[in-house]
């Protein structure tokens, strides 16, 4: 009996003991569930998504975010990077409901075993993949019991409200992977250059090595350790029936061949246009919308022109500056201690200028430099080991005279004039040797800045941006950002807003010396023409042509600065511009950008065109949430052909210019290139129409330039104005830049006339009397008049009587040969 009575209270015990403490769980459960997150949010789970830039082909410019992410559906993440990741941290996945017994036991084990061996190794952890998301989604990273309570419960409750394969793909889509990568796909692509179904099984298993401890198994600072790893996991994988043996073994002995991807601008040379995106972006969705929306934007980028306005507007700029002549060496590294390699590694260079490299001058003979090249940096940190070596001959040397200092100007016949053992210097490959015997040129980063725009005339959609020599050197874009005095680049819409309003092309304007008034105390303004010389009565063509300052102002006058600053605004160059008759001549100031949608707008026959950088915008979904282009198709949205229409697009912008002095305007900018100040645009080979500016004392030089489908702008100056030198003008500074881009962007492209608008009537003039050509004339042109208009048989001269405004009396023919140039009027 006594056996049945220890016994039953024996039970009696237990029973109590089991009430309590099935009741304290049930306490502490309630407790720790009590404020427990709402999983059933991660229904709704956006994560922070990374903007992608395109060019107007598909190739990728940039990429923008604070997490680089790229969300993956778990359908297109293969089963073979799924496996390894499950190989490494849960191979019971998709057995258990959220939390594993099995390897919370081993957890333990492990942990005793080590214990009892004095050993003080960290706990393994026992963390299921569905566990890890409840904390990387709802909690906190802190170490407690509590925490892990709940992170528990969770993985339970999201076990019952989600299936397996969606917890894995909130999984694989949250995890840091390192080097800021978030996610697998972006981690196949930050760490080897390929999307997801490109990877190799040994990639797949060094990536899932890399969730605990990323940094731990970084590939460049510790390859063993993440080599280790990486074949652990390969090991786990077949054991767990995902590869066979022989698959794992031949793995196992791949190297890890690591390729980081560029965060910067993917695309060589569009480095201003994508920052230009970025802004306006940041500036349409905020920071939150650019960095974390998973945009996908479409832009504008002509990759193919994009380099060729990088590459000649660095021509030009280069081809300035090395005319002032050579400023000597980046810097001196002393070679007393044998290996410059190190020394010379630390030197900074252009990234986005891979022609050029850094180079320390080892030794200089009569006719040469032998130079050694700057050692590459290597993923790890490391300096490269190999020594190159060169030189420069000095034929290469003689564009390099001293622009300061007792040897300014002097001529360079030897290299030692120019270059001395220890100088850094900046080079570039020339000729075609190998080895010790590669040559090079000496190069030097210009001092001076220009920008080059180019833009389709129709659309204003930007086809390439080059906003000064380098943007490693600055991000300052000058195409965008710098506001500069546009010059006589500024005429031709002094003139539409003449021909708009009653003159023609064969107006006849004095060109002679004027006097304007400034004010009580002030000096009389005395505008003069670049030549310094005055030319008499002139057509209005004449004063386009050869950009005759005193025309502009007197034409100017004439009309009253109040039409021509209306015409300003309109055409969008300025937002607001002082009614004074300086301004005619484009003393105001105003970005290459507008400038160059300006005279789009002329192109395009008066219509106005807005320029963009953007063509569409589509949000994370594939919607489209913005796009440029705002003409509306008439009779796209038919469902079936019912013997319609064909669709028809509306072109509703805004009409800022009559379509006839459009087109008179451009034919009288022909002339410009074809016998004013920009002839050397005739070797393009095609139709140009276009106007060259200068600033006072040179310190602004513009051309602005249109074929029928194309439009670009050029500007060059100092960041900080200051003279360019006398003959610097737009003609022989600035107009080059933008023939060699014409020349290489219209290769491949026929020779396509102005298009002339209805109405228009072309008749044979004397292009410098504006009258009726004479049989046999030499000086005869076609001159476009509108309707009701017509070269006259005597003509007005504006401006005739010196410091009058009025017209003058009229002229005839006979009169008119006695006033031709020659003298002062």
């Amino acid at each position: 009996m006594f056996i049945f009575r220890f016994f039953g209270w024996l039970f009696g015990l237990g029973a109590v003991v089991t009430l309590m403490v099935a009741g304290a769980l049930v306490l502490a459960y309630r407790y720790v569930a009590s404020d427990l997150p709402d999983y059933a949010g991660l229904r709704n789970y956006e994560p922070p998504v990374m903007t992608r830039v395109h060019a107007s082909d598909g190739s990728l410019i940039a990429e923008y975010a604070h997490e680089r992410r790229l969300f993956l559906p778990s359908q297109a993440i293969p089963q073979l990077l799924k496996s390894a990741f499950i190989s490494a941290e849960d191979k019971n996945f998709y057995e258990h409901r959220g939390v594993d017994p099995e390897g919370i036991a081993r957890a333990v084990y492990t942990l005793v075993s080590d214990r009892l061996r004095g050993g003080k190794k960290r706990a393994q952890g026992a963390s299921t993949i569905t566990q890890q998301v409840a904390k990387n989604f709802l909690l906190t990273n802190e170490q407690s019991v509590e925490r892990k309570a709940k992170e528990a419960i969770l993985a339970m409750r999201i076990e019952e409200a989600f299936n397996k394969e969606q917890i894995l793909e909130l999984y694989l889509n949250e995890i840091y992977l390192g080097i800021g990568a978030y996610g697998v796909a972006a981690a196949s692509l930050l760490y080897f250059d390929k999307s997801v179904h490109e990877l190799t099984i040994a990639e797949c298993a060094y990536l899932a090595a890399l969730p605990k401890a990323p940094n731990n198994y970084h590939p460049f600072r510790f390859p063993e350790r993440a080599v280790g790893r990486r074949n652990d996991i390969i090991d786990l994988m077949a054991q767990n029936g995902y590869i066979k043996r022989e698959e794992a073994d031949k793995a196992k002995k791949e190297p890890l061949t690591v390729v980081p991807r560029q965060t910067g601008p993917h695309l060589f040379a569009s480095d201003y246009f994508a920052e230009e995106v970025r802004r306006e972006l940041a500036e349409r969705y905020g920071e939150k919308g650019l960095y974390q929306g998973g945009l996908s934007v479409r832009t504008t980028l002509d990759p193919k022109m994009q380099v060729i306005a990088r590459k000649v507007l660095l021509k030009g700029l280069m081809d300035y500056d090395q005319d002032q002549g050579w400023r000597g060496p980046l810097s001196k590294i002393d070679l007393a201690g044998g290996d410059w390699g190190p020394k010379l590694a630390e030197v900074k260079t252009l990234a986005d200028m891979p022609e050029w490299r850094a180079a320390v001058v080892l030794s200089v003979v009569d006719q040469e430099a032998i130079i050694g090249l700057q050692p590459p940096k290597l993923f790890g940190g490391s300096v490269s080991t190999q020594r190159e070596r060169g030189f420069i001959a000095a034929d290469q040397l003689k564009w390099a005279k001293w622009a300061d200092g007792p040897r300014k100007g002097q001529a360079i016949k030897s290299a030692a004039q120019v270059l001395q053992p220890g100088d850094v210097i900046l080079v570039e490959k020339a000729g075609t040797g190998s080895g010790d015997r590669q040559g090079y040129r000496l190069r030097q980063f210009p001092e001076v800045s220009g920008a080059l725009v180019a833009m389709d005339p129709h659309t204003g959609r930007v086809l390439a941006v080059a906003g000064g020599a380098s943007f490693s050197d600055s991000e300052f874009n000058r195409a965008t950002q710098a506001w500069r005095q546009p010059g006589s680049s500024f005429k031709p819409f002094v003139y539409s807003a003449a021909l708009d309003n009653g003159y023609t092309p064969s107006s006849v304007v004095l060109d002679g010396p004027i006097e304007i008034s400034q004010g009580v105390g002030a000096a009389p303004w005395r505008p003069e023409n670049y030549s310094g010389k005055f030319y008499g009565p002139s057509t209005l063509r004449v004063g386009i042509e050869q950009s005759r300052n005193t025309m502009t102002v007197r034409l100017a006058k004439d009309m009253g600065m109040p039409l021509v600053v209306e015409y300003a605004k309109r055409f969008g160059i300025y937002d607001e511009l002082s009614p004074v008759l300086s301004m005619s001549l484009g003393a105001g100031e105003t970005t290459v950008l507008r400038m160059t949608a300006a005279y789009a707008t002329i192109a395009n026959g008066g219509r106005r065109v807005k320029a963009t950088f953007i063509d569409r915008i589509q949000d994370r979904y594939g919607k489209t949430i913005y796009k440029h282009d705002p003409r509306i198709c008439q009779g796209c949205e038919a469902s079936a052909w019912a013997a319609q229409d064909e669709p028809k697009l509306i072109d509703d912008r805004e009409q800022v210019l009559d379509p006839m002095t459009a087109y008179q305007i451009t034919s009288m900018m022909e002339g410009v290139v074809q016998r004013g100040t920009a002839t050397v645009l005739r070797e393009v080979g095609k139709p140009v129409a276009g106007k060259t500016g200068t600033t006072n004392d040179e310190k602004d030089v513009w051309f602005m330039g249109f074929t029928p489908d194309l439009v670009v702008g050029v500007y060059v100056g100092y960041d900080k104005p200051r003279p360019l030198g006398r003959g610097q003008s737009g003609g022989h500074t600035a107009a080059p830049i933008a023939k060699d881009f014409f020349v290489e962007a219209l290769r491949e492209k026929p020779a396509v006339p102005f298009r002339v608008p209805p109405g228009i009537r072309l008749i044979a003039i004397n292009r410098k009397s504006g009258l009726k050509a004479s049989p046999g004339d030499p000086e005869t042109i076609m001159e476009a008049f509108k309707p009701g208009t017509a070269p006259p048989d005597n003509y007005s001269i504006i401006g005739y009587e010196q410091g009058e405004f009025s017209r003058a009396r009229r002229v005839t023919p006979e009169q008119e040969r006695g006033l031709q140039p020659g003298g002062l009027y």
